[in-house]
């Protein structure tokens, strides 16, 4: 394989995660877009801040690229998980217009670079920060998809939206009816496993 397809193959994984993320905003309100579902305040718009900032460091900075706009919430001093969350002037298009921009910045970054083409990653243990583009790629693959997976389960939360991507929910079909009789069988799969472990351990 030659490293221009290495290089589409990635950037068409990383795109996939990138495009799964913003899908997750369509059809929410303001509120719903912000509000915390969980404990630990995750939110669909606060993840897209998240991933976008961080898209911006590694591949801006890591490469002597910066991204060249101003991310206070990323900054020394900045309240913690500032960029988790987006402040009442922050618009979603606000946000997500910036992260398409980021998007911009990276691509070009991945079109200018070989793959092995080495970086240092500033807030990584000193011992591993100096890394290469590919591996930059394949972990902010990981990455993305795995804030992606968090946004799934936080919209389903707000109002039982669900699926993989647009066009694919790769989901089974089944009716609302379907499903509920399908939790209720793992419900009593999880109850009969914890009572045999229970009867064991005792």
């Amino acid at each position: 394989m030659s490293e221009s397809d290495m290089k589409a193959d990635l950037q068409r994984y990383l795109q996939s995660g990138r495009d799964a993320l913003v899908w997750k905003l369509e059809g929410l309100s303001e509120y719903d877009a912000r509000r915390p579902v969980v404990p630990t305040g995750t939110n669909v718009l606060g993840l897209i801040k998240h991933v976008a900032s961080v898209e911006a460091g590694y591949l801006g900075d890591t490469f002597g690229r910066p991204f060249g706009e101003s991310m206070p919430w990323m900054a020394d001093g900045a309240e913690p998980n500032a960029d988790m969350w987006a402040t009442v002037t922050e618009s979603r298009t606000d946000i997500v217009d910036f992260y398409r921009r980021v998007w911009v910045h990276s691509d070009a970054t991945i079109a200018a670079l070989p793959l092995d083409s080495t970086g240092v990653v500033p807030w990584w243990p000193a011992d591993r920060s100096t890394t290469t583009l590919h591996r930059i790629l394949i972990h902010l693959i990981a990455e993305t998809h795995r804030h992606a997976g968090h946004a799934d389960l936080v919209r389903e939360l707000i109002d039982g939206s669900v699926g993989m991507r647009k066009g694919n929910d790769n989901l089974p079909a089944g009716d609302d009816i379907w499903w509920e009789t399908y939790r209720d069988g793992l419900e009593d799969v999880a109850r009969a496993a914890g009572a045999a472990a229970a009867s064991h351990d005792g």
